[in-house]
């Protein structure tokens, strides 16, 4: 189904070791409107949706993993050349502790990623919504990490991210007119 090219859908720099950035970065990688939980919410949706409508959540589902590939890179950058020493300053001790430096599916407070961040209520167009609203949510806060970092090469990847989250948004909402047309003329659900 899927065909892996071996790189990053837009290239990842950072200009410097950030690890303050990497914690919060976590957000996006394992919490509840990151890109784990977006990826795996649209692709398991798509067993319920309207034929006219499942390339979408299937297209979008799988470039969401791409995007999660990137934030897994942007946090490895900004933290392998950090000394145990300045991840336990930077708040990051019992993460080293628990992980070293690996990637762990969590939130930027520490919380694990669980299965509960995934909605999938079986009705279509509530489920386009909560789709449009997970998207929403990861655009605002794109703009908040993109706020919070003086480094304009980790900017400009979370710049493009953030206007992914704006396109599939926008490809949401065109997928809940088209069922609502449907709805209306009564050809489907």
């Amino acid at each position: 189904m899927w065909i892996y090219e071996k790189k990053l859908q837009y290239p990842v720099r950072v200009g410097k070791c950030d690890i303050r950035m990497a914690k919060y970065l976590a957000e996006q990688y394992g919490g509840a409107d990151g890109e784990l939980s977006a990826a795996l919410r649209y692709l398991n949706q798509r067993y319920t949706i309207p034929d006219k409508v499942i390339g979408l959540l299937n297209d979008i589902g799988t470039e969401e993993f791409a995007h999660l590939e990137m934030i897994a890179t942007m946090i490895y950058k900004l933290t392998k050349d950090a000394t145990v020493e300045e991840l336990e300053a930077a708040g990051m001790g019992a993460y080293y502790v628990n992980h070293d430096k690996a990637l762990y599916y969590q939130n930027a407070g520490g919380v694990p990623w669980t299965a509960t961040y995934i909605q999938a209520k079986g009705d279509p167009i509530a489920d386009l919504y909560e789709d449009i609203a997970a998207e929403e949510k990861a655009r605002a806060t794109y703009q908040w990490l993109i706020d919070m970092t003086d480094d304009v090469d980790l900017q400009d990847g979370l710049k493009f991210l953030r206007e992914r989250e704006i396109i599939h948004s926008l490809r949401f909402r065109e997928a809940v007119e088209i069922l609502k047309d449907d709805r209306e003329h009564k050809k489907i659900f």
